[in-house]
């Protein structure tokens, strides 16, 4: 089967992440599906914004000065719908504002806003209505604990917009990813979700989430556990490959045997993972040497053009 091109938050090599025109972008480049990463603001609406806190990616302090907490964040869940809303997105930035990406779109104010997960599936299923296309959606839950101790359930909220907009079925092109295998159970088990779930694997040194051991999750043991709860793992690219940074690893095969997918994390042209000397060779690394199902790309059109050039099916 032919790999699939998930845009990482919309086409984020291009425009600023996550915005409706990065969405638009991704849809008019080819992705198979496009990544939602949902945040919850305070009065319990999902949000797409990959991170927790607002500073990164918007205006915030400028527009709510004082707002911070005593860590010096500002936080997404400390705001209403109707505040978020004022906030205009701006290509990511480090803490000294500088761009984590030098060679992307420039940090500019173009009073781009934080799309919620219904406005964005508006766009999607609309682009996909006019372009007679079938592109899906890969939510990810971020921080479900963090969100729990604040009286907030992320994954009942996420699946409450999804049935109210006939995507919460077996049919629909909807992946649910997270790093937390106690929310992936809790939708499985409680929630009774009818769509496909993927266990992402971090670093341990991430600590994300906390207590999680990402490096037992890797092993024959590990896969067996999550094989009974999810249909697939979504790696970070290095675990895809030996010491050597070259040389596959077993991780592909092994949750290959077990049924699982493997949609891998993140290809970027203008960040390469050690030992590749060019985005061809991480792409001939990924697809072709390690067999992955799936990748999550910032540049996809680049991803789609490797993709349909080297596979037939």
């Amino acid at each position: 089967m032919k790999p699939i091109v998930i845009a990482h938050r919309g086409a984020s090599a291009y425009l600023p992440e996550h915005t409706l025109p990065c969405v638009a972008a991704a849809h008019a480049l080819g992705a198979d599906y496009i990544e939602q990463d949902i945040v919850l603001s305070r009065d319990g609406v999902p949000m797409v914004l990959h991170d927790i806190y607002l500073e990164s990616t918007t205006n915030v302090a400028q527009q709510f000065p004082g707002r911070g907490r005593d860590d010096g964040r500002f936080y997404a869940i400390d705001f209403d719908l109707t505040e978020l809303k004022t906030l205009s997105v701006h290509e990511r930035v480090d803490a000294d504002k500088s761009p984590v990406f030098d060679g992307r779109f420039p940090v500019v104010d173009l009073q781009l806003r934080i799309p919620t997960l219904s406005e964005e599936i508006i766009l999607i299923e609309g682009l996909n209505k006019s372009r007679g296309m079938s592109t899906g959606y890969y939510i990810e839950m971020k921080a479900p604990a963090f969100h729990a101790a604040a009286g907030l359930d992320i994954a009942r909220a996420t699946i409450d917009v999804l049935e109210a907009a006939g995507l919460h079925r077996e049919s629909a092109a909807v992946f649910f990813q997270c790093f937390d295998p106690e929310t992936l159970r809790y939708l499985k088990h409680d929630l009774d979700t009818p769509l496909p779930l993927i266990q992402l694997m971090g670093d341990n040194s991430w600590e994300e989430p906390p207590g999680v051991d990402f490096d037992f999750m890797g092993t024959e043991q590990g896969l067996d556990e999550v094989a009974t709860y999810a249909d697939g793992i979504g790696p970070w690219i290095p675990q895809l490959f030996k010491v050597d940074g070259l040389t596959p690893s077993q991780l592909v095969g092994a949750a290959h045997a077990r049924g699982l997918l493997v949609h891998a994390y993140t290809l970027r042209a203008d960040s390469l993972e050690s030992g590749f000397e060019d985005f061809a060779a991480l792409h001939q690394g990924v697809f072709l040497d390690a067999g992955i199902d799936g990748v999550f790309s910032d540049f996809p059109d680049i991803t789609r053009r490797f993709i349909d050039a080297h596979f037939n099916v």
